[in-house]
């Protein structure tokens, strides 16, 4: 079966103004490298549907859904916290992102893909349990692995963060759900100002000090990600891809490289061959330097679809 690309043109309507990091032209600039690299002729293209109030239930509180829900502006925009704001269309392209997930999850569970990489924007793993924060509004990731654990029935699920700053939302989420692992690599000391701390036993939280670049990242996966994925024997593992730890990215400052994204996500295929049958979804977090991004995310592609 062919590997999934799961995205729609609602996710390129929202956005937060005028210089700001989360953009539309970050799908353009995935899109069109894909493209280019004729990877997209090897991927079966999906439009993701709307999520429902109900599988947003799964993961958030239903007072937070519907206060999302209310926020939405007719027109301008409306701020949820200083960083993160709501256009006339971040509703839709919100409920379409945490959409493409379960669209991915159901086509993998199903047997239609092997795997799945959704190209959607907003990102979700800042979004905590009833708090939208960091441009996140819904966990995308987080309504997806609920879903295939309460809908599915899987039992374990292993969640792999690698984004530069850590999932708060996620480990909110999850802190005390023992069906789910989460294994999370984060720079210290950077937004949100979380993860050192772990907030429950089902997290492999690693905080990385500025300019650690990409052989400590591997250091840190092979010592301990990939003994705890072991010892976990997931049934399907989903990743909150985000790529602003390059070094072109300014987000962060920990400099790591395309072969660093693809040598992490060999390492994941291989876990998921051993114990998930493959299985696996992967969502587009944070990445802001549109070169990089694009670059970063073929490399992850190409890894997925077994082109590398």
């Amino acid at each position: 079966m062919p590997s999934a690309y799961i995205t729609h043109p609602d996710c390129s309507r929202h956005e937060m103004g005028a210089g700001h990091p989360e953009c539309p032209e970050r799908l353009g600039a995935i899109n069109d490298m894909l493209l280019t690299k004729g990877l997209l002729d090897y991927m079966d293209h999906r439009d993701a549907p709307l999520a429902t109030e109900e599988q947003l239930g799964r993961a958030h509180s239903a007072l937070y859904v519907r206060e999302i829900f209310s926020c939405a502006p007719a027109q301008g925009y409306h701020h949820v916290d200083p960083d993160t704001s709501m256009n006339p269309h971040t509703l839709k392209a919100a409920l379409r992102a945490a959409g493409a997930a379960i669209e991915a999850t159901d086509l993998v569970i199903g047997g239609q893909a092997d795997n799945a990489f959704c190209a959607i924007r907003p990102p979700g793993h800042h979004a905590e349990h009833h708090a939208a924060m960091g441009f996140c509004f819904f966990n995308n990731v987080a309504v997806a692995i609920r879903h295939a654990l309460d809908v599915h029935g899987l039992k374990r699920v292993a969640l792999i963060d690698f984004d530069v700053h850590h999932g708060n939302g996620s480990e909110d989420i999850f802190k005390d759900d023992e069906r789910v692992l989460m294994c999370s690599i984060f720079e210290r000391g950077l937004y949100p100002f979380s993860g050192d701390d772990a907030k429950g036993p089902n997290m492999c939280n690693i905080g990385l000090p500025a300019r650690s670049r990409g052989d400590k990242f591997r250091e840190a996966v092979s010592q301990q990600w990939l003994p705890a994925l072991e010892r976990f024997e997931p049934e399907m593992l989903f990743i909150s891809a985000g790529f602003d730890a390059h070094r072109e990215d300014d987000m962060g400052n920990l400099g790591f490289v395309e072969a660093d994204y693809e040598w992490a996500t060999r390492q994941l295929m291989d876990v998921a061959r051993r114990h998930c049958k493959g299985r696996i979804v992967s969502c587009l977090e944070g990445g802001y330097e549109l070169s990089a991004l694009a670059r970063s995310v073929t490399a992850h592609v190409k890894v997925l679809i077994g082109a590398d």
